[in-house]
């Protein structure tokens, strides 16, 4: 089987960047946005091996008053992500109407499931119970910093987890998270500031091999079972089609 790349779950690329540049990644990249024009710009490409994201940063307060929930819709409807949407505790934007921007999303992604990159820093409590009100498929919280019994009430209601290199002087938290709910990311340019100078969407190399280490297996070991991780997420929210052909391909032979 031809060696699969690596995948990065959630990583931050301006839209207008070069196809060439894209694919010199080498890694299946899914690229979040912060709002819904940032996301109707990078809706209009087509990249073989870059999944774009429909976003509503909750840091930001101008994205979050400008969210329109039929906008959102028209827009997730020819992609399989969503990201970067959620809760920050430390957000200058009021709970009140991040909490309101976070049910429309959920409101919407319960009837069109999604994969759906969730922020959830100084939140995760609060994130818990809002997809316990409204469970939908395709969850994947990412840079989850929840506690033991956090991380097991968010297993219990479906979701994965990515984590990044920012994570990794915490093997704790890498611990607590089954294999077989977890994705690498980059957060790129955000969560791997201590990458050092191979900083890049896409290089998610050193979380491969913490995980391993963790999980006691080899790094390729720990790429396949992430594929099969996106696998399993594309199953449950029936959204392969809207992959590229390309990733399509690579998810055929990877299970």
């Amino acid at each position: 089987m031809r060696r699969l790349p690596s995948i990065d779950m959630h990583a931050h690329i301006e839209p207008d960047i070069s196809p060439g540049d894209l694919l010199d990644l080498g890694a299946l990249v899914f690229a979040a946005t912060r709002s819904l024009d940032e996301a109707e710009q990078a809706l209009k490409r087509s990249d073989s091996w870059t999944v774009w994201g429909v976003g509503c940063h909750p840091g930001l307060a101008g994205v979050q008053k400008a969210f329109d929930a039929d906008r959102f819709a028209k827009l997730i409807a020819s992609t399989p992500y969503v990201s970067e949407v959620g809760l920050d505790g430390k957000s200058r934007v009021p709970m009140h109407r991040q909490n309101e921007t976070l049910d429309a999303i959920l409101t919407t992604l319960e009837s069109t499931p999604r994969i759906t990159s969730i922020h959830s820093y100084a939140a995760t409590s609060t994130v818990l119970e809002c997809l316990a009100v409204r469970p939908i498929r395709g969850v994947v919280l990412h840079w989850w910093l929840g506690d033991q019994k956090q991380t097991d009430r968010a297993v219990e209601l479906g979701c994965f987890f990515s984590v990044n290199a920012s994570m990794l002087r915490r093997p704790d938290l890498l611990a607590r998270l089954p294999l077989d709910r977890v994705f690498p990311e980059t957060d790129h340019p955000f969560g791997d500031k201590s990458s050092g100078r191979g900083r890049r969407p896409g290089n998610v190399e050193n979380v491969e091999r913490a995980l391993a280490q963790v999980h006691e297996l080899n790094q390729q070991g720990v790429r396949q079972q992430t594929w099969r991780n996106l696998a399993e997420l594309v199953r449950t929210t029936k959204s392969g089609a809207l992959l590229p052909r390309s990733v399509r391909v690579a998810l055929a032979a990877s299970v």
